[in-house]
This record gives C-alpha cells, sequence and structure tokens, in this order.
C-alpha cells in the first residue's frame, strides 16, 4: 500500500505504461507517517529528491493514493487539466463546505458560484470601492497596536491581523465591522468560530494537537467513519449550525512580512521595495504549500507518459518549487532584489510562483487578497518601525496546519513614527 500501481486499466493497454517513481511505505497505512509532523512539505520534498521524483511521485497514505509533483511544468499540467477540476473532499471539509464554492464538485452549481463571485464580489469595480473600508480597518489595527504597546510595550501581531481579516470580510460580504475593545462580544465569538473551522480543516497536520483530534483517520480508512472516534464529524456539525469559516492568509503572510522586517531590520519607508518583499515572504513560505492545492482525479488520465486513475489525489509541492535551486538562486536565502530585476507574476500565470493557485480552481479572490496586503502593510510600516521584542529573538520557525504559518507567534514592538 505504500506505492500505488500506476499500470493503466484495460482500456488503456495499449497506451504507453511508465510507472511513477515513489518510496515504498509499511503495510496498510502506506506513508501515513509523512503527515505525523508540522513539517510535512519539507519531507515529501525530500523524498522527491531521493526518488528522483520531482515532475511526479507516488504512494499511499491508508486508502488514498497520492502523487505529488515538485515542478513548475507537470504541476501547470495537473492545475490546468480538466481531469482535475474537482478537490478531494475530506469529512471536515464535507461537513463545513460541501455546497460552498472552494469544495463543491465542478459543474454547473460550481460554475454559476464562481461567475457570481467574479461579478459581484471580487471585480475590479468592486475591490476598489471597498478602498476606504480597507483603509478604515487598517487605521483601527494602527490604533490597537499604539493602545497594546502602551500597555504591555510589544504587541503579538497575528491576534490583531486576525481580527482585521474578519472585519475586511464581514465589511465586504455583509457590510459590518466590529471594533477592537469589543471584548466578550459576537465578534470575539466569531472570531473564535473561525480559528475553529480553520483548525479543523488543516487535517493533514499532526503537531501535538493534532495527534489528539485533528488527524481524521476516516480519511484515509474510510470503514472507520462510520464510528466517527475522533469526534470530527461531531465539531464539524457544532460549527456549522454556528457559522461558515473563512480563511486566513492575509493575516498569515503579513505576520510573516513583519516578522522578517524584526528579523532582518530591512529599509521600511522605500515602497517601491514593497511588492518585493511582499513576493519574496510568499517565496520563502507559501501559504498553502500543499493542502490548498489538492486536485482530485474525476476520471482516467496520463501526465506525460504517466497513467494517473480516477479518485487519485494529485498535490503540487510549492514549497518545493519555490525552493528549487535550479529555478531559484540561493532559494534559502531572503533577497527581495531578485523580484526588481526579473517580473514574475503571482496571479497564477507562472508556477515557479503561484501562491492563489491556477486552472478552474485559481482563488478568485487574489486581487482583493494582493490588495489587502499591500495596502496594509504601507500602513503598518508608515506608522511603525518594527524591531525584536526585549528577548532580542524572532523564531522564524514554521508550522504547517492548513496554511504555513509561524511555529511560535510573532511577538515584537513596534515603535510608533512622529511625524514632524
Amino acid at each position: 500500500m505504500g506505492r500505488w500501481s500506476s499500470q493503466p486499466s484495460e482500456q488503456h493497454h495499449q497506451a504507453k505504461k511508465a510507472a511513477i517513481p515513489g518510496p515504498f511505505g509499511l503495510p496498510i497505512v502506506g506513508l501515513l507517517f509523512v503527515f505525523t509532523g508540522s513539517l510535512t512539505h519539507r519531507l515529501l520534498a525530500k523524498l522527491s529528491q531521493s526518488c528522483k521524483a520531482l515532475l511526479l511521485m507516488a504512494f499511499c497514505a491508508g486508502f488514498t493514493r497520492f502523487t505529488i509533483s515538485s515542478q513548475p511544468d507537470t504541476a501547470k499540467e495537473i492545475l490546468n487539466s480538466s481531469a482535475f477540476a474537482d478537490r478531494p473532499i475530506k469529512e471536515s471539509a464535507y461537513e463545513l463546505f460541501h455546497r460552498a464554492m472552494g469544495f463543491d464538485p465542478y459543474g454547473v452549481y460550481w460554475r454559476n458560484l464562481r461567475r457570481i463571485s467574479a461579478t459581484h464580489l471580487f471585480c475590479p469595480k468592486s475591490i476598489a470601492s471597498f478602498g476606504a473600508f480597507r483603509r478604515e480597518i487598517g487605521n483601527k489595527m494602527i490604533g490597537e497596536i499604539k493602545g497594546l504597546m502602551c500597555v504591555k510595550g510589544q504587541v503579538e501581531i497575528k491576534r490583531v491581523l486576525h481580527f482585521g481579516s474578519l472585519n475586511n470580510v464581514m465589511m465586504s460580504v455583509f457590510g459590518k465591522t466590529y471594533d477592537f475593545d469589543q471584548n466578550g462580544s459576537q465578534a470575539h465569538e466569531l472570531e473564535e468560530l473561525v480559528s475553529e473551522g480553520y483548525e479543523l480543516l488543516g487535517i493533514l497536520n499532526w503537531s501535538d494537537l493534532f495527534l489528539k483530534k485533528n488527524l481524521n483517520w476516516s480519511d484515509h480508512f474510510p470503514i472507520l467513519g462510520l464510528l466517527d472516534l475522533q469526534g470530527v464529524r461531531k465539531r464539524c456539525r457544532n460549527l456549522a449550525s454556528k457559522v461558515n469559516i473563512g480563511t486566513d492568509t492575509v493575516a498569515i503572510l503579513l505576520e510573516w512580512i513583519l516578522a522578517g522586517m524584526a528579523f532582518s531590520d530591512l529599509d521600511h519607508p522605500h515602497l517601491p521595495y514593497l511588492l518585493a518583499i511582499i513576493k519574496e515572504t510568499i517565496r520563502m513560505h507559501p501559504p498553502g504549500p500543499l493542502l490548498s492545492w489538492a486536485r482530485l482525479a474525476i476520471h482516467d488520465v496520463h501526465i506525460g507518459e504517466n497513467f494517473i486513475p480516477a479518485g487519485t489525489t494529485a498535490m503540487v509541492n510549492m514549497w518545493a518549487i519555490t525552493h528549487d535551486e535550479k529555478i531559484w538562486s540561493e532559494p534559502n536565502e531572503f533577497k527581495p532584489e531578485r523580484f526588481l530585476d526579473e517580473e514574475v507574476s503571482i496571479m497564477g500565470s507562472d508556477l515557479r510562483l503561484a501562491p492563489f493557485g491556477s486552472g478552474r480552481r485559481v482563488c478568485p479572490g487574489k486581487a482583493m487578497g494582493i490588495a489587502t496586503v499591500q495596502l496594509w502593510l504601507a500602513q503598518l510600516l508608515q506608522s511603525f518601525n518594527w524591531v525584536p521584542s526585549d528577548n532580542g529573538v524572532v523564531d522564524l520557525s514554521e508550522c504547517l496546519k492548513l496554511s504555513l504559518e509561524m511555529k511560535k507567534p510573532l511577538v515584537c514592538k513596534a515603535v510608533y513614527r512622529v511625524r514632524c
């Protein structure tokens, strides 16, 4: 079960056969251990290297067949193929989002949702019309940070950014925002619900918490789904009855950028450098290096000479691509200037760096996300000088949940810039 057969079914017997390389795993469980840590993306990258399987690597986890690409060309072929137009639906995603655009099967209903969102929510006119509200939310975050600095002398920035992102979604969809000082209010209840939904969706992470309740074994051993041994279904249904969840990519990306600022003491005021910093941060820490790239083969298909049967989960390891020394010079060094010398699109056409995906399932909110990050980052850098807290340590360790987050939330000093 560790490595699945890539031999075609009988109707494909005349096609050229080419076995997809990959590691062998244990009987029955296969390579389920790959998902037992918080650095799955790095482990899969090492396995692809050792098996000489950057184009495609095949393995099994339980009864789930996986094929993973760590190379832009095959990644683009997977993400743009109609054969991979669906997403694999795990139990938590089904319970929370089975009729939502992000997880609904490809078809008429899904296309209608995409068309409505593109026309009424994510079109350039709508994004521009909410510019003033995004700026207002940014100003509220600045006020909250100033208050925290006065009281505590340092700030845990993730909580502020998370609340700002929640306000951004609420304003865009419902025309409603919350104040930071509404302790114990509906706003903080909503924030906790969003956090729980985010945790439930991060089913490929096995941190200490994950060992207790976040790895849903029934996703890989379907017969266990009848028992709900870990209570995932119950938690999801309780949550879904209260609120639908949104992801928090904007807050996570901004936290990584500000951590880099405090760590390396970059020259903040040079805003022409801003987009290059954003791109380099995305390259170093791609928000969804594995799970957000997952696709499901809806019928038998060939990728090059390799046969992939229907029902296979195909993934793109974007972290492996953005850290490939054959694609990027000095990939482990933070060098925003690389994007001043070469134009690299981050909107999905260039698979060397595509944080929002590509093809039919590309994130429809990509333009709004970049507009929000650029505005808030400019406001935060214009208002504060970001430096380490008193212990002088900025820990840039990663932790893969639904997104690639900081293992330890950033705590730093935001020194207000006095304006003459």
